[in-house]
């Protein structure tokens, strides 16, 4: 593929949200690569939860829009500049982003878990801009060759990916795991798919979308909850109902607090938080260090209480998708959203759902998980 080499002059349009409800497409600078930065082209940007609330609300918990701020952070895109201290990376090279970059070596670096620095920068977390624009520079130490075969959009998924992959294994899923998933939105869904390469014996889910719950089922859930007017005590006991016995996970992918209470009541041994402030009871949830594994990270206070970042595991995605005869699990995701050029158009929200292109493994899940974790 052959590189850009973009001018100031260019256009470099943008997806900027100024407030509650304003979102508006700008052209801004084409951004000039520091020494141990690349400058991207990109190609492939999800449209995050987060992204959406900071449209309608302005703010999740303490970050809040205090000045215009660029959306996106799950991207993939085209080196088209490299920093004059970048080696390892070239015009050309499509790679995935890890959104999530430390700025300073702290107490957290040196033990590993960047993600937890309370002054990391994370793409489109205010104040720091995200990358739905044209060009984007991004620390190349944190930016991923894509395999040939992997696609841009499918680059830009290994984000989401990861948080599935993290919150597995901090929760430990394992060969004969019974799991309860509370939400089977996009992350509820991926962390369905990864708890079931990673030999969970069954999977329940829920939601408040029969619709959802339909492609759940799909994709692997072995039962489903649609959830109506119960109280949390009466869906961890449906839970328990249906796995008969108390699922040895819980995996909370919503935030809500009804759902938090469902699953501290159904779990008897880990539970992990997928939402906005994770919490985790007994393990870990989040994601760190992005591609060694996949994707995924948190920022941690001393009670286990976590926001997400991301960092550390791509990894286990791009070693299985170069494994021999390209045999592997290969869910597509795909969204819907409105397109808008000004603050005054509607929107649509995003709908995400997987499409059923599963294809068979040349190997058994455990071989290729037993190569990584």
């Amino acid at each position: 593929m052959a590189a850009v080499n973009p001018s100031q002059g260019d256009e470099n349009l943008s997806v900027v949200v100024h407030g509650i409800g304003d979102l508006r497409l700008e052209n801004r600078p084409v951004p000039v690569p520091g020494p141990n930065e690349v400058l991207l082209k990109m190609h492939s940007v999800g449209i995050c939860g987060s992204d959406v609330h900071y449209w309608q609300h302005g703010r999740i918990g303490d970050f809040i829009v205090k000045k215009p701020m660029i959306l996106g952070h799950e991207a993939s895109g085209t080196v088209v500049q490299v920093g004059s201290s970048v080696t390892h990376l070239k015009p050309g090279d499509r790679v995935a982003i890890e959104p999530g970059v430390p700025r300073e070596t702290d107490e957290f670096c040196k033990t590993g878990r960047y993600n937890l620095s309370p002054t990391i920068f994370f793409c489109a977390t205010p104040p720091d801009d995200g990358n739905l624009c044209r060009y984007y520079t991004h620390d190349a130490n944190f930016c991923y060759k894509l395999p040939d075969n992997v696609t841009f959009e499918e680059g830009a998924l290994i984000e989401p990916l990861s948080v599935g992959i993290h919150a597995c294994r901090r929760a430990g899923v394992s060969l004969g795991s019974k799991v309860f998933i509370c939400g089977a939105g996009p992350i509820g869904l991926v962390s369905l798919l990864v708890a079931k390469v990673m030999g969970a014996s069954q999977v329940v889910i829920s939601d408040l979308s029969s619709t959802r719950l339909e492609k759940a089922k799909e994709v692997g859930a072995d039962f489903v909850v649609q959830v109506t007017n119960e109280t949390p005590q009466q869906i961890a006991q449906k839970v328990e109902t249906l796995l008969g016995c108390m699922p040895e996970i819980t995996i909370e992918c919503t935030g809500a607090e009804a759902c938090i209470q469902a699953g501290i009541y159904s779990g008897k041994k880990k539970y992990v938080n997928q939402g906005w402030i994770q919490t985790q009871v007994s393990g870990g949830g989040g994601f760190y260090q992005f591609w060694p594994r996949a994707g995924v990270g948190f920022a941690v206070t001393q009670v286990d209480i976590f926001a997400p970042s991301s960092h550390g595991y791509i990894y286990i995605y791009i070693y299985i998708y170069n494994k021999p005869q390209g045999g592997c699990t290969q869910p597509k995701l795909a969204t819907q959203a409105g397109a808008s050029k000004t603050s005054n158009t509607k929107h649509q929200k995003r709908a995400l759902h997987i499409n059923d292109h599963l294809h068979p493994l040349t190997e058994s899940p455990s071989f290729y998980l037993s190569q990584v974790f």
